[in-house]
């Protein structure tokens, strides 16, 4: 039995078998790859959430280099009931939902790592299609696509070097390309259920079979979905879709000045969603989330509380800030683009507001040119301003998702600045436009140095999963401390249908308990 030193054990397992537990992870994954002392798991559970990070302590990170061994550490977490939580590249610093839970009665799991699962399995140029495995980050991706000279582009969050795309994927994540709804463009997995068995979804159930990663939804049930946003398996490969290289490429900007052109603007840009006249997901960005970009909120305003409205309204004149600022892009042809590029501008100047800027007009000023670079799945992390805005770590995203209509995004945008100016928050919000829903994600800002603005965050958060729950509004991901407030939201009939899932698949309840308030 191994020696080592444990500076957390499992809630509900007892030192000694989990000493025995962890004697069998070094002998699947090698002693260097179970990390147990405080020094190497501390960077694991940093949060920027409202809660104390000692309350999302592991007790072991495991990194294991197969699928083979994600099956082996699945058995033994069985053996001893031992839970785990399985995270792709690190965390994800606005939802913190790649990192490990803190179910109730659940604490001190163990993390799977899987920074040593790193490879690009396949690419296939011809039909635009990849093989991950969950490692691989969205830099390694773009990496070897241009290393190798292959005419793809890679749809990706903001900001997301280092993030990864079967873990963005799974979570449901956006990015800004026309293939940026990322759960669209996956097509067939590969997941170690919770009794150790690998299962290869849609056509990768056939032997033989060359359409794993072009025809999603093989015979009978689909079963992919299930594996998103839950703790029902752990996924070892994912196929992806991406996007031929277009033979041309316009990213333009559209600036207006007044918070009330938010309606106008989404009812302008709808028919041209829809049409596909404009193909990526739109972006509706307030000047509070367009200004971290560029400069320090200090700049304006150092007080406590909101930021006032007339130091907004000077920041946004000196700065050349719009109140809302509209980033896309047209794709195809040079001869298509003229034509989308005509009822574009033609729309913009019936709507009788707005000023229309190009890459010719903007060169390389920020925030425009990470905005024109992310269209085409270029790699920033300029959003990363966000957290320098007001300091002291503390970070929330609250994505509550509407409809593509000018009434319900004035409305959203009134209710949420309410709520976060009444607990001394900032409005730092943006818009991103599907087809025909917008997701609407706000960045909850505030110094986790400070108790009391600490405090505050938690009461805010909670009153705007509420407050919005009563207007018929919830949110599509969020952060590990509110998940079971956000899971109530969607009803107890689809709340008991998880769990009677969770029971029948895992009946002891070893994956990330309480992943999306899920459990036995």
């Amino acid at each position: 039995m191994t020696t080592r030193e444990l500076a957390h054990v499992p809630d509900g397992v007892s030192k000694e078998d989990f000493l025995a537990a962890i004697a069998k992870f070094e002998a699947v994954v090698g002693a260097d790859n179970v990390l147990t002392d405080e020094d190497r798991l501390t960077p694991y559970f940093k949060t920027m959430m409202p809660v104390a990070d000692e309350e999302y302590a592991m007790s072991a990170v495991l990194q294991p280099t197969s699928t083979e061994q994600v099956q082996d550490i699945v058995r033994i977490c069985n053996e001893f009931r031992v839970p785990v939580w399985p995270t792709s590249t690190g965390r994800n610093f606005g939802y913190g939902t790649y990192a490990q839970g803190n179910a109730k009665g659940r604490r001190h799991q163990v993390v799977i790592d899987f920074r040593h699962m790193n490879r690009i399995l396949e690419v296939d140029a011809e039909l635009g299609t990849a093989l991950l495995e969950p490692g691989v980050t969205y830099q390694q991706l773009v990496d070897y696509l241009e290393e190798h000279n292959i005419p793809l582009w890679v749809s990706c969050p903001a900001p997301s070097a280092i993030a990864s795309p079967v873990g963005n994927t799974l979570d449901r994540g956006v990015g800004y390309t026309p293939y940026g709804e990322h759960f669209m463009m996956q097509c067939g997995m590969e997941v170690v259920l919770p009794d150790g068995e690998v299962l290869r979804t849609a056509m990768g159930g056939v032997e033989g079979s060359n359409s794993w990663q072009v025809f999603k939804w093989g015979f009978g049930p689909y079963l992919d979905g299930i594996f998103t946003q839950s703790n029902y398996g752990i996924v070892t490969k994912m196929g992806l879709w991406l996007m031929h290289k277009p033979p041309a490429y316009k990213p333009f900007y559209i600036r207006f000045n007044d918070d009330d052109d938010i309606a106008a603007i989404v009812d302008m840009m709808r028919p041209l969603r829809l049409a596909q006249i404009i193909p990526n997901a739109v972006v509706f960005a307030h000047a509070l989330w367009e200004a971290p970009a560029i400069i320090p909120r200090s700049k304006y305003y150092d007080g406590k509380g909101a930021m006032p409205v007339e130091r907004i309204e000077a920041m946004k004149a000196a700065e050349g800030i719009g109140a809302w600022n509209v980033y896309a892009a047209l794709y195809g042809t040079p001869e298509q683009i003229e034509v989308n590029w005509k009822i574009v501008t033609d729309a913009v100047k019936a709507l009788g507001k707005g000023e229309i800027f190009t890459a010719e007009d903007m060169g390389d000023k920020e925030p425009f040119a990470y905005r024109a670079a992310l269209m085409r799945g270029g790699m920033s992390l300029q959003e990363f301003g966000l957290y320098r805005w007001r300091g002291g770590g503390g970070s929330m995203w609250f994505a509550p998702v509407t409809v593509a209509k000018g009434s319900e995004t004035r409305k959203q945008t009134a209710l949420a600045t309410r709520i976060l100016n009444k607990w001394g928050f900032d409005y730092c919000g943006e818009y991103i436009v599907g087809m025909r829903d917008m997701h609407h994600v706000i960045d909850l800002l505030f110094d986790k140095t400070d108790e009391e603005d600490t405090k505050n965050a938690h009461a805010c958060m909670s009153e705007l999963i509420e407050t919005f729950r009563s207007e018929g509004y919830a949110v599509y991901r969020t952060n590990n401390a509110f998940m079971d407030q956000v899971a109530d939201c969607y009803g107890p009939v689809q709340r008991r249908i998880n769990q009677t899932l969770k029971r029948a698949l895992d009946p002891n309840g070893i994956i990330a308990p309480g992943k999306s308030g899920i459990d036995i």
